[in-house]
């Protein structure tokens, strides 16, 4: 699944829809900004896996979440999980660059820095978990609990500050366990350097103008640096270069988020006489986003030419032929697509989107879709959208027990304690006792009790 900018259409059966309107479950339009997307999340776990290894960690335990945002940004939080905003991936001048910033952050997370609350948050939405996060920051700025829509935007982030920020002594820690890391996975480490350098010098070119957020969180004193480059310089792969694909990779996935975010800029990025991939792919989105649906089909066409067992451009294809209406022809791109690359739970989410959207009456349709999703589930654990789709096809088919089952796991991913109890004890009251559904719905009303009422008091 490409970069989403707006909510998903709603595609909810009549039977489902009366549900989701009763028990409060209908899409938030004030949904948090987080951006999925296969090639650029894969691209980042293919760089990374390397450094999180080197730390003796599972590389299916640490999530990399991107936020739509352009401030320069990066944090831990609700567990292993990195939130790496798009203005600071776009700061990034190489790939060790943006190697560097997230060995850091992995630092923290060895470190036992910020996670707080991890267990509940563990089974939540990154959507929910940034959204804790923007309330912790409200009700710390206020002294009150559920105040995030109380207050400005501006004193909500001076709020976040103090919450994020690291101790020197956090930092340090950091620090020293990123260039372990980044050593034993036989990266430079001097990206990272680089990049903090740039950002301090930025930081003084701008003070009147804008907040270089990552500093305010992750401050720097002149001798962190000064150990930092020291350690850098004596480093066993100081200088070492990278790899030719890591580049062109890196080139690909700026251009990819710069199409989506300002794809009006596209045109002063990209000369016209750029005939590099990264440049048709950003001019093809752009197309896209600026509603040139043949201009951007015509684009996408010639870049499968070019590259035919990309998973990735049949997918924008697909995401492109959607949201234009051309329901059909977009379920066959997304088939395409998924036979490529079988192991993205996002692309056969939106796959099974478009077969649910294309085939309400068919019967064969429906039933591929809950297949593919069933398929998603073990991939895209924290996907509420995934459990909506599931709850979508099994209304259409009439099957309501366990549309209230994926209801309830929704509510669950979206801290919506009291419908998902609702839906989970519907659920089981519907199925056999200690059939693997009933053991499932009475797995979530454990969870809810568990965790619930925690969260709530917090």
């Amino acid at each position: 699944m490409i970069m989403r900018l707006r909510t998903f259409k709603n595609i909810i059966a009549v039977a489902v829809l009366v549900m989701a309107i009763m028990y409060g479950l209908m899409p938030s339009a004030n949904a948090q900004s987080i951006i999925r997307d296969t090639e650029i999340e894969n691209t980042i776990k293919k760089w990374f896996t390397p450094v999180v290894e080197a730390a003796r960690m599972d590389i299916g335990g640490v999530r990399i979440i991107i936020v739509n945002d352009p401030q320069l940004n990066a944090f831990v939080a609700g567990g292993p999980n990195i939130f790496v905003f798009t203005g600071l991936i776009l700061e990034t001048e190489t790939p060790d660059e943006l190697i560097g910033v997230l060995a850091h952050e992995l630092g923290h997370i060895s470190g036992g820095h910020l996670i707080r609350g991890r267990d509940a948050m563990e089974r939540a939405s990154y959507e929910s978990v940034l959204g804790s996060i923007i309330g912790i920051g409200a009700a710390i700025l206020t002294g009150e609990s559920g105040a995030a829509g109380a207050i400005t935007s501006g004193a909500q982030s001076t709020a976040l500050r103090g919450y994020l920020a690291h101790s020197r002594v956090q930092e340090a820690s950091a620090d020293q366990a990123a260039l372990t890391y980044l050593d034993g996975a036989g990266i430079n480490p001097s990206g990272l350097t680089g990049f903090l350098e740039k950002l301090q010098r930025n930081e003084v070119r701008s003070q009147q103008t804008q907040d270089v957020e990552y500093l305010r969180t992750h401050p720097l004193t002149e001798k962190r640096i000064q150990l930092l480059e020291n350690a850098v310089q004596n480093s066993s792969h100081y200088n070492s270069p990278v790899p030719d694909d890591w580049i062109e990779e890196h080139k690909r996935m700026k251009a990819k988020i710069l199409a989506f975010m300002e794809p009006g800029q596209v045109v002063w990025t990209y000369d016209d006489r750029d005939m590099s991939v990264p440049a048709k792919y950003a001019r093809a989105i752009a197309a896209y986003r600026l509603n040139g649906f043949e201009n951007a089909i015509s684009q996408i066409d010639n870049l499968i030419k070019q590259e035919p067992d990309n998973p990735y451009f049949y997918e924008l294809k697909g995401q492109v032929l959607f949201d234009f209406g051309k329901i059909k022809d977009a379920a066959e791109v997304y088939k395409t697509a998924d036979n490529i690359k079988k192991d993205s739970g996002l692309i056969k989410i939106s796959y099974a989107q478009a077969l649910i959207e294309s085939g309400r009456s068919n019967t064969e349709n429906i039933n591929t879709a809950i297949r593919v999703l069933k398929s998603a589930e073990t991939l895209e654990t924290r996907s509420s959208y995934l459990h909506r789709l599931l709850a979508t096809a099994y209304g259409i088919n009439g099957q309501d027990a366990h549309a209230k089952l994926h209801l309830a796991e929704e509510a669950v991913l979206k801290r919506k304690w009291d419908i998902a109890k609702q839906m989970a004890k519907q659920a089981k009251d519907s199925f056999p006792e200690n059939s693997r559904e009933w053991i499932q719905a009475e797995d979530i009303l454990g969870f809810v009790k568990q965790h619930g009422k925690d969260e709530d008091a917090n």
